[in-house]
């Protein structure tokens, strides 16, 4: 009990029972921080599992797993009847040695590059971290929704099917995935396509979407047109691929298409992207006749549409409008899609639909970005969609997520009737909400903060011409909406003297 070795460990490892890590691990990575360290060197003999129990507190099993742990990982040797032994493997790091301190304050890690880097100010990030209670978005879905138990036998059973071993070791495809042919089966049905799998490629997320889009698409310089207030989001992705960004008015019909024609000349636009559906962040719909138009200018113009479709999925009246890429017959339409929002952010999966020529050249960049991909995930949602289990959760959340949106506007009437104007969407998962007398949305931003509700300033649109708020509603259920604008309310108050 009291060998030097002995001495070392109970000075160095410490544990704690309350966090999810189990034991035997935290206490293996701390010996294993300690032979780095050159506390323990090699062929150090380590006490054994009953005395290494009593010594750290531990059932002998927790002793027992330690030692397998370390041995697993080769930093001990374990011989029968002689005891546990350090070993020191040929690649592991310089030792450092400071025997005065704790063994997590050895040594710091520099927090400046001692080189030049090219840092880019598009690229920002628009994160902002708050320990308040209440958040509003800009229009996520509820994760408390998602089906955990039934996802985790899907999970489960994705993983041991046999198929998935061969799809790890194929170095060829030299047919299409199942995924990619369910996925296109999928939007053949439910969005009127007629594509196959050479039209399309999946990736990681909308924004990985666009972002392979965008270096397929535009060189330094290029014209690229959006709405007026637009998606910060996409305009950073075409701002780091040198785009020159131009807004185009948006009205009750969506993108202004005379205003395209009035202004700019054939040959000058590369490209005009549109949410097609709802247009963010006001979700208004971009009108049939408009999307002729558009359609219609782009083949004559040579430009290429980049149609985002985000949120196709949560429609509550009547049918969403099917993607203007479904009806285009020259080619000049890029759709970006999303699949899977019913479930954990980290399934679900982006995808393009485009011309077999543009895929092809996707993949070849995809391959770069992702090689890997995620082949459980597109066994489990193939499983999902040929099940019809990702239609069947669609429509179960829409429900509730309507719920949400009529009590908000019943709260909206209730409490901000002639403060604020709306207009019910007919989907997606947040609302347009515009004041009538203009005041700072900073200080509405601070005063809700008092009240324990953060406004992220992303939802926050503020010019000469508009102060409006695009107030996320779907991760909040009906009694949080009603608490939330309720401390709105009293932040608005605040703001203009009122309390």
């Amino acid at each position: 009990m009291n060998s030097p070795v002995s001495q070392i460990l109970k000075q160095l490892v410490t544990y704690d029972k309350t966090i999810v890590q189990p034991v035997y691990i935290q206490v293996a990575q701390q010996v294993i921080n300690a032979i780095q360290r050159g506390y323990l060197e090699k062929g150090s003999k380590l006490p054994g599992t009953r005395v290494l129990s009593q010594l750290l507190n531990v059932h002998r099993n927790t002793a027992v797993a330690i030692y397998d742990e370390l041995a697993s990982q080769g930093w001990v040797d374990i011989i029968a009847n002689r005891g546990t032994f350090v070993l020191v493997p040929e690649e592991s790091t310089v030792k450092i040695k400071a025997p005065a301190q704790h063994i997590q304050q050895a040594y710091t890690y520099p927090k400046v590059a001692g080189f030049p880097f090219q840092q880019s100010f598009h690229l920002a990030s628009t994160t902002e971290e708050t320990s308040l209670k209440f958040t509003l978005g800009d229009g996520k879905p509820d994760l408390r929704l998602h089906p955990v138990h039934q996802f985790s036998r899907w999970y489960s059973a994705a993983m041991k099917r046999k198929p998935l071993i061969n799809k790890w070791n194929r170095t060829n495809a030299l047919t299409p995935s199942i995924f990619s042919t369910q996925l296109c089966n999928y939007l053949n049905a439910t969005r009127g396509f007629h594509i196959k799998p050479n039209n399309l490629v999946n990736t990681r997320s909308t924004e990985m979407s666009l972002y392979i889009v965008s270096q397929l698409l535009i060189k330094q310089g290029d014209l690229v047109l959006v709405g007026q207030l637009s998606n910060y989001a996409a305009n950073m992705i075409f701002q780091q691929a040198g785009a020159a960004i131009r807004t185009i008015p948006v009205d009750n019909e969506g993108l202004n298409i005379e205003y395209i024609k009035k202004h700019f000349v054939k040959g000058s636009i590369r490209c005009v992207y549109v949410c097609a559906n709802r247009d963010y962040p006001t979700t208004v719909t971009l009108s049939a006749k408009r999307r002729l138009q558009l359609l219609q200018l782009a083949k004559t113009h040579g430009f290429a549409i980049i149609e985002d479709d985000h949120d196709h999925d949560f429609q509550y009246e009547g049918s969403a409008m099917l993607p203007m890429a479904s009806a285009d017959a020259n080619g000049m339409v890029i759709y970006l899609g999303k699949l899977g929002q019913s479930l954990f952010p980290s399934f679900h999966t982006g995808f393009v639909v485009a011309p077999e020529n543009l895929i092809s050249e996707a993949k070849n960049y995809l391959q770069l970005l992702d090689k890997q991909g995620d082949l459980i995930q597109e066994q489990m949602l193939s499983e999902l969609i040929s099940e019809g289990e990702i239609y069947r959760l669609k429509k179960k959340n829409i429900v509730t997520y309507k719920q949400r949106r009529d009590s908000l506007c019943l709260f909206l009437q209730d409490y901000f009737e002639n403060i604020i104007t709306w207009e019910m969407p007919l989907g997606g998962l947040a609302i347009w909400l515009q004041f009538i007398e203009t005041i700072s949305l900073v200080k509405l931003a601070e005063e809700a903060a008092k009240l324990d509700l953060f406004l992220p300033k992303t939802i926050l649109y503020q010019d000469k011409n508009t102060c409006a708020i695009r107030f996320g509603f779907g991760h909040l259920n009906e009694e949080e909406i009603e608490i939330v604008i309720k401390k709105l309310k009293s932040a608005y108050n605040k703001v203009i003297g009122l309390a």
